[in-house]
């Protein structure tokens, strides 16, 4: 039975779990990180197609099943807990795919990118209103704080969407395939993380607003710095690429 707290929708449809296998870059020899495999589906795709399987399920209920409907799959070990609080740093190289609680999809990823050392990729079934928003480029209505966050560790592409009806039960909303390389550096250098991404999240924290005026508080002499990162002050957020925020983080810091 779902349960509702656990956010559980549960696809099925073995086209497009296979596709979701494809799009992951699954290879015999790589190690991969289910969070919640549910019935198991998915879960038997990725064991046939991976070296190792480590399978992650809150719901003690699914979980007992799952160990007893899987138990011929020697490369599967599955793990009763939270993912959220579970330590990856001990898996050595691995990837991720999994169709991730819409609930938790923002805090997963974040703390996945905490392992971004060992980290190669993440290929998540998430809302597709979320995958839009980490793979929107600069000018369009979804670009924002999550856009840049996620693509400065991570080349982010939606690969498809997910009808609602490929669920059971039937969401409100529909789904999307989210690939995620991750970089072994950032595609752009910033001298100062911190101060790179709180620079991101003021612009953005006022969209409507010019950078002039959603950044002065932040740095008085702001149209100064703008001019010199080569941005006028009179542009808005959302026109600036990573590259301009990271230009302008470097100016204020000097």
């Amino acid at each position: 039975m779902r349960k509702r707290r656990l956010s559980q929708n549960f696809l099925y449809d073995p086209a497009i779990l296979g596709r979701i296998v494809r799009a992951s870059g699954l290879s015999p020899g790589d190690t991969v990180v289910e969070i919640g495999p549910g019935p198991g589906r998915l879960t038997r795709m990725l064991a046939e197609g991976a070296g190792r399987v480590v399978a992650i399920e809150l719901d003690r209920d699914l979980y007992e099943r799952l160990t007893a409907e899987l138990a011929g799959y020697e490369n599967l070990e599955l793990l009763r807990g939270d993912a959220l609080r579970y330590d990856y740093g001990g898996l050595g190289p691995f990837k991720v795919v999994a169709n991730i609680p819409y609930h938790i999809t923002t805090p997963i990823i974040f703390k996945l990118l905490e392992y971004r050392q060992y980290l190669r990729s993440m290929t998540l079934t998430v809302q597709k209103e979320v995958a839009q928003r980490i793979a929107a480029r600069p000018g369009t209505k979804h670009y924002g704080v999550l856009s840049i966050t996620v693509q400065y560790y991570a080349k982010a592409e939606l690969k498809f969407i997910i009808p609602r009806g490929a669920f059971r039960p039937v969401p409100k909303v529909d789904s999307a395939c989210l690939h995620m390389e991750i970089y072994d550096t950032p595609p752009v250098k910033v001298k100062d993380e911190g101060l790179f991404l709180n620079i991101v999240k003021t612009a953005f924290g006022q969209r409507r607003k010019t950078l002039h005026n959603s950044l002065k508080k932040l740095v008085p002499d702001i149209d100064a710095v703008l001019r010199a990162a080569g941005i006028e002050p009179g542009a808005r957020p959302e026109t600036l690429s990573i590259g301009d925020f990271a230009r302008l983080a470097q100016e204020v810091s000097t």
